[in-house]
């Protein structure tokens, strides 16, 4: 099977993978819950989150769905059956505006730039097929954003050094919270790897041992577009993909 990438639509929810649906890391600021570190829906809060980011903001999520390799597929105005299995869809990305990232202003390296989006996920599920897909997923972000006007997309990564901040104990006051986690939560889970971003084009703006924050333009005057492609282009090599990005808007 081949993976297509589209927007994500909310009817489409159910076919995320399973943490995907129930992490809370960005949407939810633990600080609220009164010292709680478990929601009694996670899954509720994520779609209400998603709901309210593309009611009021728009497109916020790009999945890759699987459409299977058979004559014909794919074809303009056909509309595969929705489905439900985590297999159904091996990655996903998920970006918003800063302000509606409640933990976005928990870290040492915010904040965001005011002419940003922050990307806050990208997740690929192993298996088969899955190689290059996470490159392919910035680069429909990319593409969304820049059609869209966006000047930069931006990031908190999270670096090797990270494991050291696994025990609590050890954990500075200053970064706890940053590292606050809900329910099934991890940092290593739930914050890009700071090398896979540098390696799709993003550069450090706020160096940290632990949390630096990365940027990728999308606009440098008046050669931006040009440069733009360019970084579309290295990201589909990264990738390896035979089509271009943002082939097949519908699921396959």
């Amino acid at each position: 099977m081949s993976a297509r990438i589209t927007p994500l639509r909310l009817e489409a929810f159910e076919q995320l993978p399973k943490h995907a649906r129930r992490c809370v890391f960005w949407e939810v600021d633990p600080s609220t819950l009164c010292g709680d570190d478990h929601l009694a829906d996670p899954e509720f809060e994520k779609e209400a989150w998603l709901s309210m980011v593309m009611l009021e903001w728009g497109s916020c999520g790009q999945i890759a769905v699987h459409c299977p390799d058979t004559p014909g597929a794919g074809r303009e105005g056909d509309e595969p059956p929705v489905r439900s299995t985590d297999a159904a869809c091996p990655g996903y990305a998920f970006y918003a505006p800063p302000r509606a990232v409640p933990r976005a202003r928990r870290f040492p390296t915010g904040p965001v730039s005011a002419d940003a989006v922050l990307l806050t996920a990208v997740g690929v599920e192993s298996g088969h097929g899955t190689d290059g897909l996470a490159a392919s997923l910035i680069a429909a972000v990319v593409a969304d954003l820049v059609r869209r006007g966006v000047r930069a997309l931006e990031a908190f990564a999270r670096t090797a050094d990270v494991t050291e901040l696994l025990d609590p104990r050890l954990v500075p006051p200053d970064l706890r919270p940053a590292v606050e986690v809900l329910g099934d939560c991890s940092v290593e889970q739930c914050i890009v790897d700071a090398e896979f971003l540098q390696e799709v084009g993003f550069v450090v703006v706020a160096p940290h041992r632990y949390f630096p924050r990365l940027r990728l333009e999308l606009d440098r005057g008046l050669g931006w577009k040009a440069d733009v492609e360019a970084a579309l282009e290295r990201l589909l090599q990264s990738a390896q993909l035979q089509q271009p990005v943002g082939a097949g808007a519908s699921l396959c």
